[in-house]
């Protein structure tokens, strides 16, 4: 799975950066960010230390935010920004002596990933959260109608294609496949921030 993300993701940034006419590319990458945000909750559930977690991501988001600005040419921040903001909200509701608290915290959450620019925003949020209470079919059914709410508002048809990777998440719960994540660590952590330095390297030169 981890492979899979990695290998979706910078399919996904080679054809943004350098090939933008080819859909394909875009389409495969869509693969990548349910995988993540599915990693950030699992991550989050089986950590030993959620502290060490919290600022390894930042950390990551730290150091990848000024390579993401020079390979896309744009400024916003980077996806670890969103995947960190959504595990603090994972932190916080479990924290919370009453579950409807948590509906506010949410919404000014995602309003204030949505105002400082965070790759998928509010979206991204939602989607870990997704990950959280739902499995199986409702699980796809929930992403199949998040992603119905992100066209409306962003005219992107091509999101819908992220369910792709839901669908196979799902499948492997209903198989009671194991999701430990297994890999080079150092790889996973900062395969990010080092694919997206070579593309800007790359597009500069």
């Amino acid at each position: 799975m981890q492979w899979i993300a990695m290998i979706t993701m910078l399919i996904d940034h080679i054809g943004a950066v350098f090939y933008p006419q080819v859909g394909e590319l875009r389409i495969i990458g869509r693969i990548a960010f349910p995988i993540y945000a599915f990693a950030v909750y699992i991550g989050y559930k089986h950590t030993r230390n959620v502290q060490k977690y919290i600022w390894r991501l930042f950390w990551i988001a730290v150091i990848s935010q000024l390579p993401f600005m020079a390979a896309f040419n744009h400024f916003s921040l980077n996806v670890v920004w969103t995947l960190w903001s959504a595990l603090l909200v994972l932190l916080v509701l479990d924290k919370l002596p009453v579950r409807l608290l948590g509906i506010p915290i949410v919404i000014v959450a995602g309003l204030v990933m949505e105002m400082t620019h965070m790759d998928y925003g509010m979206y991204g949020l939602l989607l870990v959260l997704l990950f959280r209470y739902f499995q199986g079919p409702v699980l796809v059914m929930a992403h199949l109608l998040l992603n119905v709410l992100y066209i409306y508002l962003h005219s992107s048809s091509i999101q819908m294609y992220s369910v792709i990777a839901t669908a196979g998440i799902a499948l492997a719960q209903y198989y009671n496949a194991g999701f430990r994540l297994k890999g080079p660590r150092w790889i996973w952590r900062y395969f990010y921030p080092a694919h997206l330095a070579v593309i800007a390297l790359i597009r500069l030169i």
